[in-house]
């Protein structure tokens, strides 16, 4: 059962450990984790507003208890900060603090054989994808192809980038004319963002990801299969790429803090 008292399907083939809603003694405490990783990764940066309780519950699959008590904690220790009035909720002030290391690994560690798992999906099917919505285009294709790759590159802010991002490579997804295989990108997206709405993100992951874009399209929409194969395995290991160094940083974090106390004994 979720924190919300409805079942949870373990028998799906597509389910993992992080997409499932999250069932613990302290649900809390685990919304914490995963949002703390999320802003590590760049998923949420500093001064962006969060989603609502409402909206993260859903995402989360908790209750807004469970998000509010979270929030606070986050907002106790730094991480976030509270603006009231006609624009306020949360805003994301620092990416990482104290104790981020100890709950990247706790979130991360034990899930860590689903994430290989995903890798491996995405190496295989990202480029499949682009290839078949090569072959397959249309005109209307290239058109919204065209139109959602300048939506990115004039996105003025993170929150304006992720959407026009999601945009693109939905566009690409269904120029496949396969909605199954529209689907399974969606999927794997929302598995990758963490259940939280988007890539990991970083200033530089997004100069290299805007040259993948233009080269990604342009393959696509000219018919370059296995040129576009090759730039979107290239392009959707950037995440995984975030993903490896966080653990790494966290690892690297934790050997640090735990020598200083050996040294301090």
């Amino acid at each position: 059962m979720t924190d919300t008292g409805e079942p949870v399907d373990t028998e799906s083939p597509m389910s993992s450990p992080w997409a499932k809603p999250i069932v613990t003694q302290h649900v809390a405490d685990h919304v914490v984790d995963r949002l703390v990783t999320a802003v590590a990764l760049g998923v949420y940066v500093p001064q962006q507003q969060l989603p609502t309780e409402r909206e993260l519950a859903t995402m989360l699959g908790v209750s807004r208890t469970s998000v509010r008590d979270a929030l606070g904690q986050l907002t106790a220790t730094g991480y976030l900060e509270v603006r009231r009035g006609r624009n306020g909720g949360y805003f994301v002030l620092a990416d990482w603090g104290p104790a981020s290391a100890e709950r990247v690994r706790r979130h991360l560690v034990p899930n860590w054989a689903e994430f290989e798992k995903l890798f491996d999906a995405r190496t295989l099917l990202e480029p499949l994808i682009a290839r078949t919505a090569a072959e397959r285009c249309s005109d209307e294709d290239r058109t919204a192809m065209a139109v959602a790759l300048q939506a990115y590159l004039d996105a003025p802010d993170h929150d304006a980038s992720r959407q026009a991002d999601s945009r693109l490579h939905r566009s690409i997804a269904e120029a496949t004319h396969n909605p199954i295989l529209v689907d399974l990108s969606v999927d794997l997206r929302t598995r990758v963002s963490l259940n939280l709405g988007a890539e990991p993100y970083t200033d530089e992951v997004r100069r290299t990801a805007m040259l993948q874009h233009r080269e990604l399209v342009d393959a696509v929409s000219e018919g370059r299969g296995d040129e576009a194969a090759d730039i979107a395995r290239q392009h959707f290991a950037l995440s995984e790429q975030l993903i490896r160094g966080l653990v790494s940083r966290a690892q690297l974090d934790t050997e640090h803090h735990d020598g200083h106390q050996a040294e301090g004994r």
